[in-house]
């Protein structure tokens, strides 16, 4: 999938040298203002207790009294340096986790690496006989302004007059749905080729998405996901649609961790590293493609040095290059891993319902996707 834009604008921040103040907060609701407001000055305090700076807590207090143009629910990720606001990401969706309200040698990377999936763009198509209607979405919400691909509607629906002439309009009508997809298809295929989609789920009716998928081009039916209910329909329920494009996104990001984790057993394992020290060791060597993390590593006490430049990570020796701290594992390896451009996943827990309790299990073990064999 995509990275996040969010990621790719912190990356360069990590080679700063810090500390940070940073707010990983609820973004606007739909409560009174007066209610908005008390939480603003919750995290104004709870920032100047943090020991941050006057100045960044200005900065960021500034900040959050703005909008964000995200409907609820969803999250801000503010980070500021010397007074100065330099990233101030509005996530779609939820606040994942607790809220992050913090003065750190390194800025804290979950919250970010936990919205990834925000950021894939997808190309929702809901067709009819008589055209169809194509837009952009993100994290479930509209991110363009919609297309509508407007065919012939001449001699629709299917008349039942009987005989000779029932059959003529039959296949007179038969035609006309055939070149009304034909032309929702070009329109497809144009969007795949030019913005390139995760992929495109298709709902309406039954016999024009059939036609659909039939005059599509290799590319586009490859990442087309036909969903079984007429959404044009009056009175229809975009649940089904909605669940679809859920269960789409789920399974793009356990491909990609599957992809990772196969790609990492390969060659008797040497296309991988298993463990903190051996992902650290690669880390060190520019080595990573692709670094896999357990959200719950996050929750450990494990810490490694950040360090200031080239190898960006260490456990103690520094290797002669000037430490920021010792931050959480976890923060470490993945600021080691986006400096080294390599890709970072998160494992995360799934929750049916926000209170559930989290699975039984221990910590997974970080794991890394080589570009070449280990030696």
């Amino acid at each position: 999938m995509p990275t996040m834009t969010e990621l790719a604008e912190i990356t360069p921040l990590l080679r700063r040298p810090g500390p940070w103040t940073v707010a990983y907060v609820d973004g606007p609701g739909s409560e009174p203002q007066v209610i908005e407001e008390k939480k603003q000055d919750a995290v104004r305090r709870r920032l100047e207790d943090s020991g941050a700076p006057d100045a960044d807590v200005e900065a960021i207090a500034s900040a959050l009294r703005s909008g964000t143009g995200l409907p609820a629910p969803s999250a801000r990720y503010l980070l500021a340096a010397d007074g100065e606001v330099v990233l101030d990401a509005a996530l779609d969706g939820p606040r994942h986790g607790s809220e992050i309200i913090a003065h750190t040698p390194v800025p804290p990377l979950l919250p970010l690496l936990a919205h990834q999936d925000a950021g894939v763009e997808y190309l929702v198509v809901e067709t009819g006989r008589e055209g169809a209607r194509l837009r952009w979405e993100r994290a479930g919400r509209p991110s363009g302004e919609p297309l509508d691909v407007e065919g012939r509607t001449d001699a629709l629906p299917k008349v039942q007059a009987g005989g000779w002439s029932h059959a003529k309009h039959q296949r007179t009508s038969e035609e006309i749905w055939k070149l009304n997809q034909r032309e929702v298809a070009e329109a497809v295929d144009q969007a795949v080729r030019e913005d390139r989609p995760a992929f495109v789920p298709i709902a309406g009716d039954g016999r024009a998405r059939q036609l659909l998928l039939a005059d599509l081009a290799e590319e586009s039916r490859a990442i087309a996901v036909e969903v079984d209910v007429h959404t044009r329909a009056a009175g229809s329920d975009d649940g089904a649609l909605e669940s679809a494009i859920d269960a789409e996104l789920d399974r793009l990001e356990a491909d990609e961790v599957t992809t990772a984790r196969n790609r990492a057993e390969t060659d008797h394992g040497r296309r991988g590293a298993h463990g903190s020290s051996d992902v650290m060791k690669a880390l060190q060597e520019a080595a990573v493609d692709t670094l896999i993390l357990d959200e719950r590593l996050w929750d450990e006490e494990r810490t490694l040095d950040a360090l200031t430049d080239v190898p960006w990570v260490d456990d103690g020796d520094r290797l002669g290059v000037g430490s920021l701290g010792r931050v959480p594992a976890a923060d470490a390896l993945a600021r080691a891993a986006l400096l080294t451009d390599a890709r970072v996943l998160v494992e995360l827990d799934e929750f049916d319902e926000p209170d559930d309790e989290r699975e039984s299990r221990g910590t997974r073990e970080p794991l890394a996707a080589l570009r070449w064999p280990a030696v």
